[in-house]
């Protein structure tokens, strides 16, 4: 007996053996189990995705003898076993006619087709047309059909089935119940190949038939085909070796080669493989497609680690590279992937692009993270913080407000020595102070009758200006709280429209403001920023933002941060961090969720070196966690800041009477977004 090869053997004989498919399998069934069918379909999809196969199931649905002979006998479930199921199955059954449109494109060809329309079927219950390949018929070929398409006998069925729906006119198309059929994806490819060679006992290897799935390229028909080919190149067996060898494809090895050398971010090792490879001959367009495809399955299984395939054998080796790399890095390397590969046609030659793409994926690594990160799989956004460290950041924190009271007083006496000639002669020599405090008493008068503290009076000006503020513990007492309200002579505007009382009350809440915590820290760090510091250099550290136990406390870290001398990215980073603990060793930052991308060892070792220019040597750790609703941010203590100075020029301007007078005379309307309070540009 002749062999018969593997496309015609495993041929689909009913509805349920069909792979795929299934919108097009529920619509015929149905339609069939209720007796709902029209008199004309158009199958169309790609080669080899089952539109005859369709056809003549539909046709052997039609003709079934098994219940009955009359129209109501019509089944979604042929037999198989009786004489029109069995001639249809060999090709010989007398009423089934199957055209091959693209051999027969004439009008004349056409129109001897339909002179036997008219004649009853001769052994089945319907007489059914196959019209394959019908776009291949010629335009009056079309015009000979359609009226007999349009309304042919009710024992006539037509089923027509093409590649090219776009060349059917619109008058066949709007005749026919038009179903599309789709690719077939390579999982179920390899699981009907796996089926098949299971019962024909062949030894095969998964991920052999991974890559006739892939060359298939969406078709059963041509990996059934490629399967007899494997089968006769291996000798019985389908081996990955094999396969690959037939089908010309590269070694899985070599690419996985480059994308490790890619995690390490190592030129000169992606350089070797490249010219490794160049010693097989491949075709790099073609490495360059595996590479991305790599790249797709890393992201994916970066993501949702359950949805990775095994195409190659390879998932336990994708998994752990995906670890390897950040979610940037996969889809930056991808989108440099696929445009080298557009690219390629304008290089010198194909190696050439392959390495230049390769190389840009590297150049253009984002430089903030130097080595490659181990990211957690899957990637849902776990906070990084351990269990323990919030319960000590906790429990530290407490105790770090209670120190720091002691805190301040210890370290008073301590500055002075260090900075006799800046801070401590302020309060009782009178040469200095004289210059400045003048214009103070006139806005406020009240404070200006103790002359001791009206040199601290333009003191606290600095940090009304947003000067950023030592890090030193300064005693805190309501009086020096009050007094920073002359720190806004310079808004003459609000001087002017507000009373001299008025002006008291709301300039003497601001160090309130400036004091984001009971620890009264923020107000005593205002405090040690003279007049002769700003005509002098940017401030620079004068004490440790440390407590009186030498560890960091939250209100320390607001009171210092401006001036640990952070910018762009850094000092963003740092600007959304919380200090969760500082045991001495290890000072612990939380940083906002939202913030957790920025996150590079980059940025953590400038934050470092800056607190240790302040003299916090730490090791610094900075994990991402929800923050506490009680607790401020640098970025928020400062927008918060921002904001209140902003309302208090807004309702200064309001008040203001010539503001009043334009808008009664002119009916001006103020646009508050345009306000920005005196000063605003020095405090950024």
């Amino acid at each position: 007996m002749s062999y018969q090869v593997l496309a015609r053997k495993w041929r689909p004989r009913t509805f349920h053996e069909l792979v795929g498919q299934e919108h097009v399998q529920r619509a015929l069934v149905n339609a069939l189990d209720q007796g709902r069918l029209h008199h004309a379909y158009l199958f169309t999809g790609t080669r080899g995705v089952g539109k005859t196969t369709l056809a003549r199931i539909l046709a052997k649905c039609l003709n079934c003898t098994a219940g009955g002979p009359g129209d109501e006998a019509v089944t979604s479930q042929p037999c198989g076993q009786c004489s029109n199921c069995q001639a249809i199955d060999q090709g010989r059954f007398v009423d089934l006619l199957e055209v091959d449109a693209a051999s027969r494109t004439k009008v004349e060809d056409t129109r001897e087709l339909l002179d036997n329309v008219q004649y009853a079927p001769t052994q089945g219950r319907y007489k059914v047309y196959l019209i394959d390949e019908v776009h291949m018929l010629s335009t009056s070929s079309f015009n000979a059909l359609l009226k007999t398409l349009e309304e042919p006998p009710p024992h006539v069925k037509f089923l027509l089935a093409t590649t090219d729906p776009q060349k059917l006119p619109p008058t066949v198309l709007s005749r026919c119940l038009q179903f599309t059929l789709k690719h077939m994806p390579p999982e179920r490819i390899v699981g009907h190949l796996s089926m098949v060679l299971e019962a024909e006992s062949v030894p095969f290897e998964e991920s052999a038939l991974w890559l006739l799935g892939k060359a298939a390229e969406g078709s059963m028909r041509d990996a059934m085909s490629l399967t007899d080919q494997a089968i006769a190149f291996g000798q019985g067996e389908v081996r990955h070796g094999d396969v690959a060898a037939m089908l010309g494809t590269l070694d899985h090895r070599h690419v996985l080669a480059l994308i490790e050398a890619l995690a390490e971010a190592d030129a000169a090792r992606l350089l070797a493989e490249v010219a490794a490879l160049a010693e097989q001959g491949p075709d790099f367009a073609a490495v360059l497609d595996d590479v991305t495809a790599i790249l797709h399955r890393l992201a994916i299984a970066q993501m949702v680690p359950d949805a990775l395939d095994n195409g190659h054998g390879d998932r336990d080796d994708l998994l752990a590279l995906a670890a390897r790399f950040t979610a940037e890095d996969i889809q930056l390397y991808y989108q440099i992937g696929v445009q080298g590969r557009g690219d390629m046609g304008h290089a010198p030659d194909l190696r050439t692009a392959l390495e230049m793409t390769l190389l840009r994926m590297l150049a253009f690594r984002p430089q903030g993270v130097p080595r490659p990160a181990k990211t957690p799989l899957p990637m849902r956004g776990e906070s990084s913080g351990g269990t323990g460290s919030p319960s000590g950041g906790s429990s530290a924190s407490p105790a770090g407000e209670e120190n720091a009271p002691a805190g301040t007083e210890a370290a008073a006496p301590e500055p002075p020595p260090a900075e006799e000639s800046a801070r401590p002669p302020e309060p009782t020599a009178t040469p200095e102070p004289t210059a400045t405090p003048e214009p103070t008493p006139e806005a406020v008068p009240e404070p200006a009758v103790e002359p001791p503290e009206s040199p601290e009076a333009p003191r606290e000006a600095p940090p009304q200006q947003a000067s950023t503020p030592p890090w030193e513990d300064m005693p805190a007492n309501p009086e020096t709280s009050a007094e920073p309200a002359p720190a806004e002579p310079e808004e003459s505007v609000e001087a002017q429209a507000l009373a001299p009382d008025e002006v008291a009350s709301s300039v003497a809440s601001a160090p309130d403001i400036d004091s984001a915590s009971p620890v009264e820290v923020a107000p005593e760090a205002a405090e040690p920023a003279p007049a002769e510091a700003i005509e002098e250099e940017p401030p620079t550290p004068a004490a440790e933002p440390v407590a009186a136990d030498g560890t960091l406390t939250h209100d320390a870290w607001l009171a210092s941060f401006d001036t640990l001398g952070l910018s762009g990215l850094t000092r963003n980073l740092a600007a959304h961090c919380m200090v969760e603990h500082d045991d001495g060793e290890v000072l612990q930052l939380r940083l906002d969720p939202s913030q957790a991308a920025m996150q590079a060892e980059v940025h953590v070792e400038r934050i470092r070196e800056a607190l240790a220019g302040a003299g916090v040597e730490r090791r610094l750790v900075i994990s991402d966690g929800e923050l506490p609703a009680s607790v401020e941010t640098p970025k928020q203590r400062a927008d918060r800041l921002a904001a209140e100075r902003h309302a208090q020029a807004v309702d200064a301007l309001k008040a203001d009477p010539h503001v009043k007078q334009l808008q009664q005379a002119f009916g001006a309307r103020l646009v508050e977004a345009s306000v920005k309070p005196s000063g605003e540009h020095a405090r950024g």
